[in-house]
């Protein structure tokens, strides 16, 4: 599979970031790397130093450019930086700027991209899909769980012009997160499995974290629901398309649906 090149300078003009070039011969790159112990291509990487309450990427960039690493997205450049045989992109947010390079990569594809979320399930519903629709079609997907603000973008920079489907995850902890994935992924068709008790305590009540888990969903052709959750039905009923034209399609063990379960069997794997 032929991966994508992209330049520093053409991650400049996507995300605003300013550019300081010290080897100007490896100022492209086709993987993404967020953690500085699964570097495996230099040559091929740009790294981002991401920051948080208990890591900082920045403290690793030394020892990459040991290790042949050329190309760092940044959100402090120091002068110890500035001298290192390396190019820098200085941005506001690192983070911020891996989802906006990530979200244009996605524009450039158009088939069709299912998004799926919900509490729990979402591992296992793709992997049921894929298992289901890789005979028909070169399917990219979420690897195990990357359904994190993290997790999306890399998933998703897997996308090349050789596939014909993915399938991505997305999962949230809070409010406003679910937004900056939906830009990301940019779904076709969503399915949310289920509501339950995960993060609860993030959320006021059960309503809001469903309405913030729809806001994965505004511009997708079909949406794929449970009715035996009265908050995911009544959050849909009230939901705001930016797609008049949307297809819903709900299945239920309880109520009447689209798609009526009468019985499941379960079988051993003799």
């Amino acid at each position: 599979m032929s991966a994508t090149i992209y330049t520093l300078r053409e991650l400049s003009e996507i995300t605003g970031a300013e550019l300081l070039i010290n080897a100007p011969g490896r100022a492209k790159f086709s993987e993404l790397l967020t953690d500085s112990r699964k570097l495996v291509h230099p040559e091929e990487t740009v790294f981002f130093a991401l920051t948080g309450e208990r890591h900082d990427g920045h403290r690793f960039i030394h020892e990459l450019v040991g290790q042949g690493g050329r190309n760092f997205v940044v959100s402090r450049l120091t002068d110890a930086l500035r001298d290192l045989p390396a190019n820098f992109a200085l941005v506001p947010d690192t983070l911020v700027a891996l989802q906006q390079l990530v979200a244009f990569h996605r524009s450039r594809f158009d088939y069709p991209v299912i998004g799926i979320t919900g509490s729990n399930g979402k591992t296992i519903v793709k992997e049921w899909l894929y298992q289901l629709l890789r005979a028909d079609r070169n399917i990219v997907r979420s690897p195990k769980s990357y359904n994190s603000q993290i997790g999306v973008p890399l998933s998703v920079w897997g996308m090349q012009s050789e596939h014909a489907l993915g399938i991505f995850e997305a999962g949230i902890s809070r409010t406003a997160e679910m937004s900056r994935l939906e830009a990301i992924i940019q779904p076709s068709i969503g399915l949310i499995t289920n509501i339950g008790a995960p993060h609860d305590e993030n959320f006021r009540d059960r309503i809001e974290k469903v309405n913030e888990k729809l806001q994965l969903f505004p511009k997708v052709r079909t949406l794929i629901y449970c009715r035996d959750y009265p908050e995911i039905q009544s959050a849909v009923e009230h939901m705001n398309s930016d797609n008049p034209h949307q297809t819903r399609f709900s299945w239920s063990r309880k109520v009447k649906a689209d798609l009526q379960i009468g019985r499941i069997t379960r079988h051993s794997d003799d």
